[in-house]
Formats: structure tokens, C-alpha cells, sequence
């Protein structure tokens, strides 16, 4: 005997729908925080600039590949934070030296000697 839903009930269907578009979301952010984190470390090692701990690096790659996590798979979120922390470590790793465009950008015009 098939029952009608109720009134204001919601489907289950729709439940997991909704859920499994947000795990996509967040996964989607997780990746492209990843790909951030792959071009920056290449950007700096071409630059000739530290990179920072090969281990941070692979730490946060391996955490987010690997199942065992703070929260449930389906749930990005403590990935994204651990991608971010190796993100800011690389950048960080610089130590205050900037690459050529950016010394471009904090440097006046040749020939401005007043400084």
C-alpha cells in the first residue's frame, strides 16, 4: 500500500540530492584549492624561491587523498584547511623576497633616486 507524503513533509530523494550536490560543491573547492597549491609550489621553484617543507607539501596532498580524515569524506572542509595551512606555508617560505614582477610593482621608475 503506497502512503501520500504529507503535508510539509520532505522527500528523501530530495534530501540526497541536496546533500550529495553540497559534498560535490565542496569537493570542487577542495580541488581547486589543490591546483592552487600544485601551481604555486611550481611557480616558486621556478622562481628559485623556497617552497617550503617537502613534507608540508606532500602532507596536505596525501590528506586529502587518504580516507582517514578529522570528518567524514563527503565533508571537504577540514581537507580545504589542511590544503590552505600547506598554501600559506608555501608563500610564507618566501621569507619576504619577492619574484620579478612583483619587485616590478614596489620599485619606482629607473632613475628615481629618491627614495
Amino acid at each position: 500500500m503506497h502512503r501520500a507524503p504529507e503535508e510539509g513533509a520532505v522527500d528523501t530523494t530530495t534530501v540526497i540530492v541536496v546533500a550529495v550536490l553540497l559534498a560535490a560543491l565542496v569537493l570542487a573547492a577542495a580541488v581547486a584549492v589543490l591546483v592552487r597549491l600544485v601551481r604555486t609550489r611550481r611557480d616558486l621553484r621556478r622562481a628559485g624561491l623556497p617552497t617550503g617543507p617537502r613534507w608540508v607539501f606532500w602532507g596536505a596532498v596525501l590528506y586529502l587523498v587518504l580516507p582517514a580524515d578529522l570528518l567524514p569524506d563527503p565533508v571537504y572542509l577540514d581537507d580545504i584547511g589542511v590544503l590552505l595551512l600547506a598554501l600559506r606555508s608555501a608563500r610564507g617560505a618566501t621569507g619576504g623576497r619577492h619574484g620579478p614582477a612583483e619587485r616590478r610593482r614596489t620599485t619606482g621608475p629607473p632613475g628615481d633616486y629618491a627614495a
